[in-house]
């Protein structure tokens, strides 16, 4: 219980110190990176089975002009200081993602 607590900390003051202190917020945020992380585990799967069968995928989720927004090459970067009341994950998966991934109106 005390390693999983520190870890929501760590998580928290990561968040904090970005500049996002409501926790409505924080699980938006968390919300976003997790949906980021399902989309690059899906497509994965999709260049795993390209490579077995040797059939490239014909709907790619991520096009190669958007690989850096696969979880594990979004997770390797450094982060930027972010100003207050910017969009920070969610502009990421809003704009930067496929067509599917615009579920909001802005």
């Amino acid at each position: 219980m005390g390693d999983l607590k520190s870890k929501v900390d760590r998580v928290w003051d990561a968040f904090w110190s970005g500049g996002i202190s409501n926790p409505l917020e924080v699980i938006e945020q968390i919300t976003y990176l997790l949906f980021i992380r399902c989309l690059d585990e899906i497509q994965t799967l999709k260049d795993d089975q390209a490579q077995r069968t040797g059939k490239p995928d014909p709907a790619p989720l991520f096009p190669e002009d958007q690989q850096d927004l696969r979880w594990h090459n979004f997770k390797a970067k450094q982060p930027e200081k972010v100003p207050r009341g910017s969009p920070h994950a969610h502009h990421v998966v809003i704009h930067g993602c496929h067509p599917g991934c615009r579920f909001t109106t802005e």
